[in-house]
């Protein structure tokens, strides 16, 4: 497995308190439910745009 990495945003309180409300629901914790959103935002992205290579990321980095 990859290398875990850090990811920290910023949310005013209500909505954070109504997203771990959310995450309660359904049986995840903040962290879970947020890979979960992730996981389908690129699962979606990739069934109509292809599949994302390390070459497009490395491109992505290095474009100005």
């Amino acid at each position: 497995m990859a290398k875990s990495k850090h990811l920290s945003i910023r949310a005013d309180s209500d909505m954070l308190d109504k997203f771990y409300y959310v995450s309660k629901y359904y049986g995840r914790s903040g962290s879970g439910q947020i890979l979960y959103l992730m996981r389908n935002l690129i699962s979606e992205f990739e069934k109509e745009n292809g599949v994302i290579t390390k070459e497009n990321i490395e491109e992505m980095y290095t474009k100005d």
